[in-house]
């Protein structure tokens, strides 16, 4: 089978940012079928429910493509790195649960962009912590560490509107933990 490459890529203005603006979990199976065309999602047939985490800062998405000659493979681990300031009981429990689940993790980042993480086999916590920080200007919050492995980069999502969750029939939930 012939793998060709069917296109050049020319040097991009500099005008994007790095940083990631939000993530919304999604339970695992949730999404029904997913619409593609040449790795970009324009619909799901499910209802699922997406929860809001906006973030500031720290927190990251990072894709490693690891492939191997010797056993013919190859796959992008997609690691969501996210600090969340701030503890508290209602933040405890929501945290414990996510941390126990395999949730499809959507990523916002700072240039508009809508990437889905664990699309296929959902996104798992492999690590993080509880911290209160040592010094006054301390962390006082979480960090959560989620990894997805996919058979591709984690999709872009595009519904082509100024809603693009929502056009897409995903709820994104109004509730927050400060509003418990």
């Amino acid at each position: 089978m012939a793998c060709l490459i069917t296109k050049g890529r020319t040097e991009p203005c500099k005008d994007a940012v790095g940083g990631v603006q939000a993530v919304y979990f999604i339970d695992f199976g949730t999404l029904g079928a997913i619409t593609e065309a040449n790795d970009e999602i324009s619909a799901f047939a499910g209802t699922p429910t997406a929860f809001k985490y906006t973030l500031r800062g720290t927190s990251s998405l990072e894709q490693t493509i690891t492939a191997s000659r010797e056993n013919g493979t190859t796959f992008y681990d997609q690691i969501v790195n996210l600090t969340f300031k701030k503890l508290s009981p209602e933040s405890n429990q929501e945290l414990a649960l996510i941390a126990v689940a395999r949730p499809h993790v959507i990523v916002e980042d700072n240039n508009g962009n809508f990437l889905l993480v664990g699309k296929e086999f959902g996104a798992d916590v492999n690590g993080g912590t509880v911290v209160t920080g040592a010094a006054m200007g301390d962390l006082s919050g979480y960090t959560l560490t989620l990894q997805g492995m996919e058979k591709k980069p984690a999709n872009f999502i595009n519904f082509g509107d100024a809603d693009p969750l929502g056009t897409a029939g995903v709820t994104v939930s109004s509730t927050n933990i400060s509003d418990i």
